[in-house]
């Protein structure tokens, strides 16, 4: 198992290479290596989540370690298909990176499995899970999107045609894919919400119980509610856009991490050492 991982970190560590290499020297064939060595990653990621599945029964999130790995695997699997869908080879040079600091961060953690209840293993637990994980995904890349978009936008406004002016898209495809990324995030949040709320009422006998988690996640919904209903009514694009993707994330971080080590709750348990 912990070969597997470290595998699996090497081959991002190498994608982060290789798109590195494509942004220094814009050959295609950099964009595509880092792009199948970050496959070949998620693939390895893949049968390390599913070995360890088969091991314990049940899906992996009993602590810090396995959030991580399940949440990079998710971010890698999202970006392998937004990558097929926006043709936007440069936002590797932001994921790859980020699965490899992640990745070599949860590797240092304690792996040692723990007891865990049946509850685990509730379909409504799973759907909520996986949900939610694909939509804080989604809303990882919108986030780097944002912050490729405002690079960008601060070499065409400074009229310096220089480094980054020539080697990131226009800033049509950037708002395009940034937008792309936080519909299907924030559907995702959606059904995670609403399955996590069953799945609430079937342990705990509530769909909601105030727990900081839930709390902070219903911010982070709105915040997004907020972002898509201005793009609709007001036509907040490109900048406004971009920033609130960057505040979304940051929620997002949070909601994740920073709630369970700050607040109490329930939720603590999914994230502790």
């Amino acid at each position: 198992m912990e070969i597997i991982i470290l595998i699996t970190t090497i081959f991002y560590l190498l994608s982060t290479a290789g798109y590195f290499s494509y942004l220094f020297r814009q050959k295609d064939y950099l964009q595509q290596t880092g792009y199948y060595l970050l496959a070949a990653g998620f693939l390895l990621h893949t049968v390390a989540l599913a070995y360890g599945f088969m091991q314990s029964g049940h899906i992996p999130v009993t602590n810090l370690f396995e959030t991580l790995s399940l949440a990079c695997w998710t971010i890698a699997g999202v970006f392998l298909v937004f990558q097929y869908k926006f043709k936007l080879k440069i936002l590797g040079i932001y994921t790859a990176p980020l699965l490899t600091l992640v990745m070599a961060l949860a590797s240092r953690l304690p792996k040692e499995p723990v007891q865990v209840e049946n509850i685990y293993n509730n379909l409504w637990f799973i759907g909520h899970i996986i949900a939610v994980f694909i939509g804080e995904a989604s809303f990882a890349l919108a986030c780097g999107v944002g912050l490729l978009y405002l690079v960008q936008e601060h070499a065409i406004k400074t009229k310096k045609h220089g480094f980054f002016f020539r080697r990131l898209p226009s800033l049509e495809l950037l708002d395009s894919t940034g937008h792309g990324c936080i519909i299907a995030g924030f559907a995702m949040l959606s059904v995670g919400l609403v399955s996590g709320g069953v799945y609430a009422k079937s342990v705990w006998g509530k769909f909601w119980s105030w727990d900081p988690k839930e709390v902070w996640s219903g911010i982070t919904w709105l915040l997004y509610a907020a972002l898509l209903h201005q793009r609709l009514i007001a036509g907040w694009r490109g900048r406004r856009a971009a920033i609130m993707a960057i505040i979304g994330f940051a929620a997002v971080l949070f909601t994740f991490l920073g709630v369970n080590f700050l607040l109490k709750g329930h939720h603590g348990e999914f994230t502790r050492w």
